[in-house]
């Protein structure tokens, strides 16, 4: 579907005022970021978690006040519905904490591995290694651009909380890598050019078939 001009908010606008393209439009838009922002943290096809994640932004819009960007809404259902499922999925652990669990503690065995160059094969292993929550940030924040304002509406934390868990969490990444890796040189140069290797890992990542049909909110339902 070829892109549109309109920004987001009009998009949404018209969406809620029943044209179903725009929805399309938007749904489009970010179906592609959404399947990214799941790779790496399940096992197996993420294509369900993406299928409820827009069905998600389908039947939560009538409530939806309009308050920051249409992706931090769209990543904060995508971030809801990771961690219902890997709590339904893990049930026999007492309690999940995503700030101390790893996505490589709930599924030890690798991922294909992207790219050939050791940056994006470091980066890519300390990612699955470090808690989900730190991993998230990052990947948001790196392969999609997020902002930390951005991030606190998706975490539902204060923007200074947003701000020192992103630092924290660089400082995790390093360390991690430091763990993984014998070369000093090889962590700095991966760490000194971080958007560099996060954006060939996320160039490397397939994109998946297909695209979940939306539907209109209606006129007829509430708006917020």
């Amino acid at each position: 579907m070829p892109d549109d001009p309109r920004d987001d908010q009009a998009l949404l606008a018209a969406w809620r005022g029943g044209d179903q393209t725009a929805g399309f439009l938007l749904f489009d838009r970010y179906y592609v970021a959404v399947a990214r922002f799941f790779h790496g943290k399940i096992e197996g096809d993420s294509a369900d978690l993406i299928q409820r994640t827009f069905l998600g932004c389908i039947e939560s819009l009538p409530r939806y006040a309009g308050h920051g960007s249409f992706r931090s809404y769209l990543f904060a259902i995508a971030y809801r519905q990771l961690c219902q499922f890997l709590r339904a999925r893990h049930r026999e652990r007492q309690r999940l904490d995503f700030t101390e669990v790893s996505a490589a503690d709930l599924r030890p065995s690798p991922t294909a591995e992207l790219g050939h160059r050791q940056e994006v094969r470091l980066l890519f292993a300390a990612l699955r290694q470090i808690p989900i929550d730190f991993q998230v940030l990052l990947e948001l924040h790196y392969w999609e651009g997020v902002t930390t304002g951005e991030l606190a509406e998706i975490l539902e934390v204060p923007p200074g909380t947003a701000r020192a868990r992103l630092i924290r969490a660089r400082g995790l990444l390093e360390a991690k890598m430091a763990e993984l890796s014998r070369s000093a040189a090889l962590v700095e140069s991966t760490m000194s050019d971080l958007e560099r290797w996060a954006t060939e890992i996320r160039q490397h990542i397939p994109s998946p078939p297909g695209r979940p049909p939306p539907t209109s909110p209606g006129p007829g339902k509430r708006r917020s």
